[in-house]
């Protein structure tokens, strides 16, 4: 009888621990996938200004004209600035950026808090000056996994056909963007 207690408690703890992370996301049986990332990536040349133009739904995300700001700081990190305006008001929030592994620039690691470790933010597909799709998961004990996905712009739109191969290279990596939705990026500058 005891091992079933102990199963209870341990799920219980799943369950509460994961809950916040679940709220707007969709959970996925089983470990994240590996995505291919782009080759060759620069990361001097996605420094700089990007602007969400969809994404799978997030829980910290709950504003409008989302953007986030990449610069390089004097170590070997990276300023992560992102914004939105929620309730008419803007809200920024800064990170730190690194590059996890120097022989895959493409994969990020991206923190909002010391308290936290660097969570994933793959640059799967870019062409630097126009648009660029990011990936990012969380495994929960390899049980199952939460993904988000961004498409990304320099401008705040994309033409249909950029966005339509953006979610054909989800899809070819096997990352489910059925529950992908448009970002509002409109009257963002007479606020911000």
């Amino acid at each position: 009888m005891r091992p079933v207690g102990t199963m209870r408690v341990f799920w219980g703890l799943v369950s509460v621990l994961a809950l916040p992370v679940l709220r707007a996301q969709v959970p996925h049986w089983g470990p994240c996938s590996e995505p291919e990332v782009q080759t060759g990536f620069s990361l001097q040349q996605f420094m700089g200004r990007w602007f969400e133009i969809a994404k799978l739904p997030a829980q910290f995300e709950k504003g409008r004209c989302i953007e986030t700001n990449f610069t390089f700081r004097t170590d070997t990190s990276i300023r992560v600035v992102s914004s939105e305006i929620l309730k008419g008001e803007v809200r920024k929030i800064e990170g730190t950026g690194i590059v996890v592994d120097p022989k895959n620039p493409a994969k990020l690691g991206i923190s909002y808090s010391y308290v936290l470790p660097y969570s994933p933010y793959w640059i799967l597909s870019t062409d630097y000056v126009n648009f660029a799709l990011v990936y990012s998961c969380t495994d929960v004990l390899r049980l199952f996994h939460v993904d988000f996905a961004w498409i990304l712009g320099r401008t705040r739109s994309l033409p249909d056909s950029t966005i339509e191969r953006a979610l054909n290279v989800f899809a070819y990596n096997n990352i489910d963007v059925t529950r992908m939705t448009p970002s509002r990026q409109q009257d963002c500058d007479k606020t911000l």
